[in-house]
């Protein structure tokens, strides 16, 4: 099945290309971006932020701005290691499919299997047993879109629910909102059902999971979830919030709790290059076999419910990722984009990549705007689109 998909993709159209004769398109086209991301930044008062692209395995574009922490004046750069939110997810969607490969889960299998204590779930539509591992994968299990719809804003507060006992005495309280696998609905909850179930199956924490068998194969040594470890701190970004064109401070570290697999990754941006590199395959085949097979990969990368049709880009759901294809002058020609992005606290991130032409770009800052939230990465995702990743597609003849 897997390999019949791979198949597929193949006849999307395009080849790969890298000759030199790019290079000076290339340049051109970053500095467009970087220039028009330095103005979105600067009119939003972003205090932080990066920027990457990366084509067969090489980091071409490399830009930072402003300050990692804006008391002490640390500039950010390379090493500065940003949250990456909702990114999360994608490492999570890779743990549960290397439990798929090895045969100790199926997508098919009913999540109660796992996690019995679902069944206390109000769920209209039919029986707990009808909702899949994949339906949480690709976000149409049928669970709500907040994490933890009952917190308060006390400051002694924790930020998310710290122990999955603190969920499960809320499932008599939570119900599923539409019949599973019947459309797509963004799901914080599902993800994070996903990583308890890695939990129950493996024995491992999904923070200790994803740190044995994808952080530390790849070489994503400054990588890690929720506290900063201390010889990593001097690297740490502060986030802050844009309120009346005053900027407050967020602080350094925040616990993500029992919500860790659907937002706990912090990560410099050449660690997530490493990571972009694994998932175009760029680079050392053994090793990233080790991680997760190419035809699983594939496989996850396929486009499945509709998520939206805007801004000139139809987007997908995958398993654990998002498709998108991009629409240039009312058609949309033969590419997909795989990725995620990423919004907690004040941190705004994302990820893509390009398969077919092995190019991938990343986007950070940790600074939430008073304006629009969504603008500023929306913008650059279209505008590296339309410019940077078109530089290396190639009609095949």
């Amino acid at each position: 099945m897997l390999r019949a998909i791979i198949l597929v993709c193949g006849l999307l159209g395009w080849s790969i290309s890298a000759n030199s004769s790019e290079t000076g398109a290339f340049d051109l086209a970053w500095k467009e971006v970087v220039s028009a991301f330095k103005t979105q930044i600067d009119s939003e008062a972003v205090v932080g932020a990066s920027l990457y692209f990366i084509h067969d395995g090489e980091t071409l574009g490399s830009e930072h701005f402003g300050y990692a922490d804006w008391a002490s004046k640390t500039a950010v750069d390379e090493r500065t290691i940003y949250h990456w939110a909702s990114v999360t997810k994608s490492f999570t969607a890779v743990a549960l499919m290397q439990l798929v490969e090895s045969g100790k889960v199926d997508l098919d299998d009913p999540v109660v299997k796992y996690l019995p204590e679902l069944y206390k779930v109000h769920n209209l539509f039919g029986d707990m047993e009808e909702i899949r591992l994949r339906h949480l994968l690709n976000h149409t299990s049928g669970f709500r879109r907040p994490t933890w719809p009952w917190g308060g804003d006390e400051d002694w507060h924790p930020f998310e629910p710290t122990e999955w006992s603190q969920i499960v005495a809320m499932l008599p309280y939570t119900k599923i909102l539409f019949e599973p696998g019947s459309r797509y609905d963004y799901s914080n909850p599902g993800m994070s059902i996903v990583g308890r179930i890695v939990e129950v199956v493996t024995g491992d924490d999904i923070e200790v999971y994803i740190d044995k068998n994808i952080l530390k194969p790849l070489e994503m040594h400054h990588s890690y979830f929720d506290t900063t470890p201390r010889h990593l701190l001097k690297y740490r970004s502060n986030n802050y919030l844009v309120k009346e064109d005053v900027i407050e401070e967020g602080g350094l570290d925040f616990d993500t709790g029992i919500t860790t697999a659907n937002g706990g990754l912090n990560a410099p941006l050449t660690d997530m290059s490493k990571f972009l590199n694994f998932l175009l395959g760029s680079g050392d085949a053994e090793q990233y076999e080790v991680v997760l097979r190419r035809e699983t990969l594939e496989f996850m990368f396929q486009p499945g419910p509709l998520v939206s049709k805007e801004e000139g880009v139809e987007e997908k759901m995958g398993m654990g990722f998002f498709v998108l294809q991009h629409m240039k002058d009312g058609e949309m020609p033969p590419n997909r984009f795989v990725g995620h992005t990423g919004s907690q606290k004040s941190f705004r991130t994302f990820i893509y990549i390009h398969p077919e032409s092995r190019s991938a770009a990343i986007m950070a800052t940790n600074t939430s705007p008073e304006r629009d939230q969504r603008k500023l990465y929306s913008q650059t995702r279209l505008q590296m689109f339309d410019e940077l990743f078109p530089v290396f597609f190639k009609k095949a003849p």
